[in-house]
């Protein structure tokens, strides 16, 4: 079998003290090598800034340049747009508070008289002073004829109607 020569060295060398010592200096100083040789290797972590985007500094300039407009832009349109919907929200407040007033006022003009729908085409207005009677619509215009001062056989004939219909529609009328 064939041994290194070192490895004989060390199978016949007699270790005594000083040789001890001289083994332990000799690996620390491997150690120390080792340590030396593999530390920049493990120091070596790739810096983000280490490759520049830019070959030059003109170039770097003109995209910082480029997008502190791009800015100045963005914040000009945010401006813009706040203007417009602070605008818009001030003419819907105009016009809702004029539905509001227009609201009012059909109320109140409801309660100072009935308006009812009728087939004729037109509405007829009540007025406040009379009791509020609900009125059929099918019964407008027998009632506008006798407001007039037509009879009831008159109103039959014209409306071409039963003349005990037409006496009824106004005795339900004067009762209510």
């Amino acid at each position: 079998m064939i041994v290194p020569g070192w490895l004989c060295i060390l199978s016949t060398a007699q270790f005594d003290t000083q040789d001890k010592r001289l083994w332990i200096g000799i690996g620390v100083a491997v150690m120390a090598a080792m340590y030396l040789v593999v530390r920049p290797m493990m120091r070596r972590k790739k810096d983000p800034l280490e490759k520049m985007p830019f070959s030059n500094l003109h170039a770097q300039r003109t995209v910082e340049h480029q997008m502190s407009n791009l800015l100045v832009e963005l914040s000009e349109m945010t401006r813009q747009l706040s203007a417009q919907l602070d605008t818009r929200a001030a003419k819907l407040e105009l016009l809702i508070r004029d539905a509001d007033e227009k609201l009012a006022a059909l109320k109140e003009a409801a309660e100072s008289s009935a308006v009812l729908p009728t087939s004729l085409g037109g509405p007829v207005f009540i007025p406040a002073d009379r009791p509020k009677v609900v009125v059929d619509a099918r019964h407008v215009k027998v009632y506008t004829l006798a407001d007039e001062g037509r009879s009831p056989g008159e109103i039959a004939s014209t409306l071409d109607r039963p003349k005990g219909e037409i006496e009824l529609i106004l005795a339900l009328r004067a009762k209510g």
